[in-house]
């Protein structure tokens, strides 16, 4: 090995120690259970029995899905993909759906989001802890967004 190689290998070493040495954990906020059914509980109370509700965490796995009964089949779906949505794009699902008519339309390519009103995030802050979606109110999406809002509202002091 040559002095100059030797030389750039340790410059490069000198500099990777420090950060290598700043490292820390990661201390990050979610939707425990409790949440999770509370928020699920009472978004469907405030809806109605007949609709499905899924409560996503951080990672926009499903934390809780409550299927009312008579619901239909594809609520399950659909729910958890408005939750996922509103997740994954810190916004309600139809903010989203509306912002990506016209720019951004890609991004209803991805696999799991969908174009829907009636999913929104689970909010710390600026933080996007998780997200609730429902599916199968009568009176539609618009519906489905209070009642969502209606759950978050539920635990809104533990969100702060």
């Amino acid at each position: 090995m040559s002095i100059r190689s030797a030389l750039a290998i340790g410059v490069v070493a000198a500099c990777a120690l420090p950060c290598a040495s700043n490292a820390q954990v990661l201390m990050q906020r979610d939707v425990s259970l409790r949440m999770a059914l509370a928020i699920a509980q009472t978004a469907m109370e405030e809806c109605t029995v007949r609709v499905s509700v899924s409560v996503v965490d951080r990672a926009g796995r499903l934390k809780v899905f409550l299927q009312g009964d008579d619901s239909s089949p594809h609520n399950l779906e659909l729910s958890r993909r408005k939750a996922y949505t509103a997740r994954t794009f810190r916004q309600p699902s139809a903010e989203w759906a509306k912002r990506t008519e016209t720019t951004n339309a890609g991004q209803r390519a991805l696999s799991e989001v969908i174009p829907l009103g009636g999913g929104v995030p689970i909010k710390v802050g600026d933080d996007t802890i998780g997200a609730v979606g429902l599916s199968g109110a009568p009176g539609g999406q618009d519906k489905e967004q209070a009642c969502a809002m209606a759950g978050i509202a539920k635990v809104a002091d533990q969100l702060k």
